[in-house]
């Protein structure tokens, strides 16, 4: 901050506008009791408030989150229930070796595959960057955002196809099913209302553990591709040793994670009435 020729008293003068001084316990309770008014503290690099930074940051990675678990969704889903729907074929283990595939694949290794075929050989997609969507182009600003989403969603879709056929099959092996096959329900109807709904809660609580994984791998998507999202940022404040911001962060993604959870929780227990609440 004061530059390689500061003197020492500028140093010490610094070190007690900072509360440098005071003991490490005196600077973590101030800093909670700021945290608790909202105050994450000032960055140093930037010189501006830690949060407005969040915040401008928040919204590119909220949105990468938010389409990809839209790829996830679509493609996670269906390829699950379409393999156990046809376990045993050729069709399953052709999707279950593509689910391996991608789940082997790393996050870094698809976005520069991507960057190379869609952005710089065929030119459908920018390469990198985000302009805000509340600004000049609107909604057509998430354009920037497929590429990094889907090299975000590869491996996590991975995951949900496994999870999903597995929990299907478990399914398929209960007694009502049999019987409702047995009373010449239509295959798709037993699939969606009697099988679908029962599995679907161990694919839910896999969610929450996706979701929380997204958090760390939006890192490496974010720096692949420049978006200026709050996991590129926590990358170059470490680099920079820009503490306010790194504490900041941190504190809002265990935020995040926490609440993630919350919400899996109340899921769970709406789709499975026995799990109780505590």
């Amino acid at each position: 901050m004061l530059g390689d020729l500061a003197t020492p008293e500028a140093i010490a003068a610094l070190r007690v506008e900072m509360g440098l001084e005071e003991s490490i316990l005196h600077q973590y309770v101030r800093w909670i009791a700021a945290v608790l008014q909202g105050d994450l503290g000032d960055s140093i690099f930037f010189q501006l408030p830690v949060l407005t930074l969040i915040v401008d940051g928040l919204e590119t990675s909220i949105l990468l989150a938010i389409m990809t678990l839209i790829w996830i969704v679509i493609l996670g889903l269906p390829i699950g229930i379409l393999a156990a729907a046809r376990r045993g074929s050729w069709l399953d283990q052709g999707l279950s070796g593509l689910s391996i595939f991608l789940a082997s694949v790393p996050t870094f290794w698809v976005g520069l595959y991507l960057i190379l075929i869609f952005a710089a050989t065929l030119g459908w997609f920018p390469s990198s960057g985000y302009p805000s969507i509340f600004g000049e182009g609107g909604l057509t600003n998430l354009r920037y955002l497929i590429l990094p989403s889907i090299a975000l969603a590869a491996p996590n879709a991975a995951l949900i196809i496994r999870l999903t056929r597995a929990s299907m099959l478990d399914v398929y092996r209960e007694d009502y099913v049999r019987t409702a096959r047995a009373k010449g329900i239509h295959p798709i109807r037993v699939i969606v209302r009697h099988v679908f709904r029962n599995a679907l809660l161990t694919v839910v609580s896999a969610f929450g553990f996706t979701i929380a994984a997204l958090i760390s791998e939006a890192v490496v998507t974010e720096m692949v591709f420049s978006l200026p999202g709050v996991g590129r940022m926590v990358v170059q404040s470490i680099l920079r040793r820009d503490y306010p911001v790194i504490q900041g962060t941190i504190l809002m993604i265990v935020l995040l994670y926490l609440t993630i959870n919350l919400i899996v929780d109340i899921v769970n227990a709406w789709l499975d009435p026995r799990i109780k609440l505590q």
